[in-house]
């Protein structure tokens, strides 16, 4: 209920055309999205997603396994990524059942970054620039330990978060829209604008 509430919230406050979420997998986020935010393609994030494939693996083959995953996630596109998928489950599926069961459960929404142009699909395949910026916040609200009021830590998160913006928006831009904005026009309209969200 919460994430729908937060959804809704963006919506009244004009969010529209989203494209892409990333988020981790949490059931009740999930839920949110495919309720509040429908055609929209959610990108689950690889980095939890490789956590949960290698906590399922026996540890004798944990390094095995992270590479051949690893070469999954980073196909040039969906059809090769595919291939790496079952050649990874044949060859893993007796000695790492439960590995292989998540890595197959997963494998449409940890890949779903592969139909994006490659460019952004680096950026766009995990949850790390947002989790960066909540370390960020808290390195930051750990110094000051005790807020006097609501206000000031609007104030200093608010602060945070402009500079942020700025570093984004100018100099070495994180993401450069004008290809994906061009590509995206060659595409069907259904395919309109990216948000990141965790």
């Amino acid at each position: 209920e919460s994430w729908t509430e937060f959804f809704n919230w963006l919506k009244s406050r004009g969010l529209r055309g989203v494209d892409l979420i990333v988020s981790d997998d949490h059931g009740g986020l999930v839920r949110s999205i495919r309720r509040q935010l429908q055609g929209v393609t959610w990108q689950r994030c690889q980095t939890h997603f490789m956590r949960n494939v290698l906590d399922a693996s026996p540890k004798a083959l944990k390094d095995e396994i992270h590479t051949h995953v690893r070469a999954i996630l980073e196909a040039p596109n969906p059809e090769a990524a595919r291939l790496l998928l079952q050649q990874t489950l044949a060859a893993y599926e007796e000695k790492a059942a439960k590995a292989m069961r998540i890595l197959e459960a997963g494998f449409d929404d940890v890949t779903a970054v592969l139909s994006l142009p490659e460019k952004y699909r680096k950026r766009l395949r995990t949850t790390n620039s947002v989790e960066r910026l909540n370390e960020e916040v808290r390195r930051r609200e750990r110094v000051i330990r005790i807020f006097p009021n609501r206000e000031s830590v609007i104030r200093l998160i608010g602060a945070l978060l402009m500079e942020q913006d700025e570093k984004w928006a100018s100099g070495k831009k994180y993401l450069d829209m004008v290809e994906y904005l061009e590509w995206r026009e060659s595409r069907p309209k259904s395919v309109l604008k990216v948000t990141r969200i965790m």
